[in-house]
């Protein structure tokens, strides 16, 4: 689409949406996949003077009516392939982007021209849900004048041009996914879409940022791991051919691992002289709040998450108290400035409890309010801030900050299940899963437990390992005793009895499993997400599976689970011979 074409399209569906009662912080769900249509409905409803609410397809159907139902939201976009699901979910009027007209109407408004603008900097832009502890998801209320200062600090300092590309990969329902929505459009530059499901893919990625130009994108520190360990398997030269474009590479959502810094300094910076930045922020504040430009020639022991982004003030305080942290003292990190959101939709006790008046203001416009993170935090000497992680329960898993309580609180509803604690651990690489605990009154298995989670929560916040217990270890006080959980590895319940290796490829990929599960044992007969299995660890299948000489396409590896089942369908592969076939031609989802 063109700069006039994209905003002819989106003036005539505004116009619709102003004719059915979209109006200033009026949220408007918009149920799509990633696409043209995805923008020109987020544009529209803007345009209309509305909010949108992003809700992912991929959600199981409670979540999504109660996010519909939550939000008000009277009105519903979708596509075609997506109509069925929206309107078993809604109870308003659904509305479908990619059809001309519907209900014997005219979806597009014959008048393409700009409309007189309705929303002010004070009404709302979006709403996102975030988890939480109840066991429900809240609604994350954002400002425009939030969104803009956002933006335009960004281009301030790592300007885009018309010869850019950003690359659309982040779900939009992840609140990183607003620069990369609206940044490009400021100043003429260009958005690339990534495909439904690429950004799960590391070789999708690659050939979009050759094929687009791409010089700016976004990774959580996860799937950077996995994009870095699929540039190291390929040719170098046809990797500086590939990735030569790209400029600036943001990393947020979850702790920066130094060695993801370090191998990146060595894998991409030195091909293309591409930057990196590790950003920090809640959604609660408007996607980040600090800024940290990984420098290529230092070698960190620690990543910071910064310094605060213009018209931000961060403070760290003592917990549950108004004391300022000196240097060096760890206490929770407090946010206040224009970036602080309106609050939670529908629940002002928590609003009270979480956004309060920010007591160093000084009656300073623009910071009389003061978000409360929960997230432990200290200052450095050279006035960069370090991230320490999570005072309560909550945890940033691939991006997607869960609460460990909805995800018990939804265990608890599994019947047989007694007791309930999920935790998150690391794994060898710094990335944390999450590991469910429980006590039931029979013996459950990982599929079991997971097939029910997974009829209320999305994917990201099923747990990665189950283990069942006869009774949880309890302290000296009678409490649980978190520390006291066994590891993972050693107990899972995956109801599956152990079978050896016969062949060749059962024992190479027997031997695969095992690296990147950290296993010592697996049996030809365990299933690979029972295992803790994930779309991240399916991507260093592939990668270690090409190592020991086995081309395997990923899809395989979620249509056959298990080790028996999956070994047919790997091919025997030369890597001196085929390295430049294979690296063309492998699926990885």
């Amino acid at each position: 689409l063109t700069y006039a074409e994209l905003n002819e399209r989106a003036n005539r569906l505004a116009r619709t949406l102003r004719a059915e009662g979209v109006e200033p912080d009026q949220p408007v769900g918009i149920l799509v996949q990633r696409s043209l249509d995805m923008i020109v409905g987020i544009y529209a409803i803007l345009k209309a003077g509305g909010a949108y609410v992003p809700i992912d397809p991929e959600y199981p159907a409670d979540r999504i009516h109660f996010m519909l139902e939550d939000s008000g939201a009277k009105l519903v976009l979708t596509q075609s392939h997506l109509a069925e699901q929206a309107s078993r979910s809604f109870n308003g009027h659904v509305l479908v982007l990619d059809r001309h007209e519907q209900d014997g109407k005219e979806i597009y408004h014959e008048d393409g021209s700009n409309l007189k603008p309705l929303a002010g900097p004070r009404h709302v832009a979006y709403v996102i849900y975030t988890s939480g502890s109840t066991g429900k998801p809240k609604g994350v209320m954002v400002e425009h004048h939030s969104v803009l200062n956002r933006i335009l600090w960004m281009h301030d300092r790592y300007g885009l041009s018309a010869e850019d590309t950003i690359l659309q990969k982040t779900a939009f329902t992840f609140d990183v996914s607003v620069w990369e929505l609206f940044w490009w459009s400021l100043v003429g530059s260009k958005v690339s879409l990534l495909s439904v499901g690429g950004e799960k893919n590391p070789e999708d990625i690659v050939d979009t940022i050759a094929r687009d130009g791409v010089s700016t994108m976004h990774f959580v520190p996860a799937m950077l791991h996995a994009f870095l360990e699929y540039v190291e398997q390929q040719p170098r030269e046809v990797m500086q051919a590939k990735l030569g474009t790209l400029r600036h590479v943001f990393a947020s959502g979850e702790a920066l691992p130094p060695q993801h810094v370090a191998r990146f300094q060595r894998l991409v910076s030195s091909l293309a002289g591409a930057k990196l930045i590790n950003l920090y922020g809640p959604t609660e504040a408007t996607v980040d709040v600090s800024y940290f430009d990984c420098e290529p020639d230092e070698e960190y022991g620690v990543i910071p998450i910064g310094k605060p982004i213009q018209n931000i003030r961060l403070y760290i305080v003592k917990e549950g108290t108004e004391q300022l942290q000196p240097i060096g003292v760890a206490g929770e990190l407090c946010i206040s400035g224009v970036g602080v959101a309106r609050g939670y939709l529908n629940r002002p006790e928590l609003t009270a409890e979480k956004f309060v008046t920010d007591p160093f203001a000084g009656g300073e416009a623009g910071y009389e309010r003061m978000y409360r993170t929960g997230d432990l935090a200290r200052w450095m000497p050279d006035g960069n801030i370090e991230y320490l992680g999570r005072i309560d329960h909550q945890v940033k898993i691939r991006g997607y900050r869960i609460e460990l309580g909805e995800v018990e609180s939804q265990l608890l509803q599994v019947e047989s299940v007694r007791e309930a604690v999920v935790v998150a651990r690391a794994d060898e690489t710094g990335q944390k899963q999450m590991v469910a605990y429980y006590v039931a009154g029979q013996e459950m298995g990982a599929s079991e437990l997971r097939s029910e989670l997974g009829r209320e929560l999305p994917s990201y916040m099923v747990p990665s390992y189950f283990v069942q217990l006869e009774q949880m270890p309890l302290s000296p006080n009678g409490k649980i005793d978190r520390k006291a959980l066994p590891a993972p590895e050693g107990s899972l319940q995956t109801g599956t009895d152990y079978a050896e290796p016969r062949t060749a490829q059962e024992r190479a990929l027997v031997a695969v499993w095992q690296s990147v599960l950290g296993l010592q044992t697996v049996g030809i007969l365990d299933n690979f997400f029972d295992l803790g299995g994930d779309s991240i660890k399916a991507i260093q299948i592939a990668s270690r599976a090409f190592q020991a000489g086995y081309k395997l396409d990923m899809k395989d590896l979620f249509q056959y689970p298990t080790v028996e089942a999956l070994a047919p369908h790997m091919h025997e592969v030369s890597r001196m011979a085929d390295q430049g076939e294979v690296s063309g031609e492998t699926a990885l989802l």
